[in-house]
């Protein structure tokens, strides 16, 4: 018990995980946005680990309030997860932004595509064997659904980041903050997208609104 919140081990242990790994992932993003990164490094870790600390915080209250709505427990998980994904496919897409200097035309679809990629593949483990805990369900079945699903959410999230990226910077932005801004907007779209078809299309035989 911690605070008065039973947490299982298992979810303990990957609430800390999920943390450390948003820590790590969101250092690059918030090393090439200009109002935060020319504050100097230690302003950048230091934001990068207070987000990681969110994620405690936020699984925390998600497992207490789930005492009178069960449901808040699998939304405060998807969230998490959502949370890590976002990190994971904004860290691989600011990497390549660095290593190439690009950060508009085809090639930041280009970007964007590989960089959700990658946070997919990493978003299928997270969410069957911790968010829906489906472990028992037929991998390759699971996994076409899931392929299906995340090719949707694929098609909304980098036409929406290419959209929004393809009109000049606002308020002064920067061409690579810019990118960030389509990439995040880009993200909140496509979030209702995969809970809505991971729940119901492709976890939905061990989905459980449940909290123990």
């Amino acid at each position: 018990m911690i605070l008065g919140v039973n947490f299982e081990k298992r979810d303990i242990k990957a609430g800390i995980f999920a943390s450390v790994l948003v820590f790590i992932f969101s250092y690059p993003t918030l090393n090439n946005i200009d109002f935060i990164n020319q504050r100097g490094r230690l302003i950048v870790l230091a934001v990068a680990f207070a987000i990681g600390l969110l994620v405690i915080k936020g699984l925390y209250w998600t497992k207490f309030l789930s005492r009178w709505w069960a449901p808040f427990w699998q939304i405060g998980k998807f969230i998490v997860v959502g949370g890590l994904n976002t990190f994971v496919d904004f860290a691989v897409l600011n990497l390549l932004i660095s290593l190439t200097g690009l950060t508009a035309g085809l090639p930041f679809t280009l970007f964007k595509t590989l960089a959700f990629t990658v946070a997919v593949i990493n978003s299928y483990y997270w969410n069957k064997y911790w968010t829906f805990e489906a472990v028992q369900t037929k991998d390759k079945k699971e996994f076409l659904e899931f392929l299906i699903v995340s090719l949707v959410s694929l098609g909304v999230n980098v036409g929406t980041a290419s959209f929004v990226n393809s009109i000049d910077p606002i308020g002064g932005l920067t061409a690579i903050t810019w990118a960030n801004v389509s990439a995040l907007m880009a993200t909140f779209t496509a979030l209702a997208v995969n809970f809505i078809g991971y729940k119901f299309l492709v976890f939905r035989e061990k989905d459980s609104f449940k909290t123990r």
